[in-house]
């Protein structure tokens, strides 16, 4: 479990499986994403971050926000399943309920995450990406002091995909300011 002075982060709990479904069924939160979730893909999803948790003690983790208790989506590290330029790797990622979007919870969050594959994993660095459209996610990456490293089709994308240009940052371990 990581916190920060307004958000845990933590393993998934039962509870998290309906509003993670909301979120993921919100046109909004998954307008960068290839489709919205149906509920038993959300909850498919939601187990396989969780036993990712499980096996390696990191991952996507549940976001909780303090003051309330609810979750209020997922941040964490991953590690792509395909295969690019620039993999292997650990990625940082984040996924917030739109009521909860502007409130610099994605940042301070993914900061969490990051100062732990630094510090406790000892990665030599982390990459971030999102689509080109996605500037909302790029502002994140660069308040991060993530640097910008390039454009790249992803992989799982048909061409032609809407999505499919993405663009990578990558932040270096010294580069990091906790």
């Amino acid at each position: 479990m990581l916190r920060t002075p307004r958000l845990i982060l933590r393993q998934w709990k039962e509870e998290d499986f309906a509003p993670f479904a909301a979120m993921s069924a919100d046109p909004d939160v998954m307008r960068f994403f290839p489709k919205p979730l149906l509920r038993e893909e959300s909850d498919d999803l939601a187990a396989r971050l969780a036993a990712r948790i499980t096996e390696r003690g990191w991952g996507l983790w549940a976001c909780e926000l303090i003051a309330t208790n609810e979750f209020i989506g997922f941040v964490g590290l991953s590690i792509p399943r395909w295969q690019s330029f620039f993999t292997p790797c650990v990625e940082i990622g984040w996924r917030l309920a739109r009521r909860h979007w502007g409130n610099g919870y994605a940042p301070e969050a993914a900061r969490a995450a990051v100062t732990y594959g630094f510090k406790t994993l000892a990665l030599k660095e982390m990459v971030s990406f999102t689509t080109t459209q996605n500037q909302n996610s790029i502002r994140v990456m660069q308040k991060l002091g993530m640097s910008y490293e390039g454009e790249f089709n992803h992989p799982e994308l048909p061409d032609g995909h809407p999505l499919q240009r993405h663009v990578l940052y990558r932040l270096k371990r010294e580069d990091f300011i906790p």
